[in-house]
């Protein structure tokens, strides 16, 4: 499940911005992300990552970086497996292309996932999400 958006900001600009995990909570178009809890400065391959949660009541979430290309692309997954990843092309001077996507093919439970209508309402916040990646980079 993924879209795309073009950002008026380099793509290294938007990286810098993913890659810092202090930053998740202002872009989250889910609203469940609420704060970092631990976190290195910059995320890395293998980095992991801890973050203050809530959908309904507070929970806390370890996260750890599985795809890592400077300036390209960057994903995580937590224990359940399913992978949330930014993808970045650079289009003009100033502008970029962003597709994130929620991969879900090597969750514990995929099937779970889709019962429950996990992926069409995961795609509703990844619209908000890059809607407010557009906005944050705005004039």
């Amino acid at each position: 499940m993924s879209d795309q958006a073009e950002i008026a900001a380099s793509a290294e600009e938007v990286f810098d911005l993913l890659a810092d995990a202090r930053k998740h909570a202002l872009l989250d178009g889910s609203s469940s992300v609420k704060g970092v809890v631990e976190a290195p400065e910059r995320l890395f391959l293998g980095a992991r990552f801890r973050m203050s949660m809530k959908m309904g009541v507070p929970y806390r979430m370890t996260n750890q970086v599985v795809e890592f290309e400077e300036g390209r692309r960057i994903a995580w997954r937590h224990y359940g497996h399913h992978v949330w990843r930014y993808e970045i092309e650079p289009l003009d001077e100033g502008h970029c292309r962003v597709t994130e996507t929620f991969d879900y093919e090597h969750a514990h439970s995929p099937v779970l996932y889709e019962v429950m209508h996990i992926p069409e309402k995961n795609l509703a916040s990844i619209r908000a999400t890059l809607l407010n990646l557009q906005l944050r980079f705005s004039s």
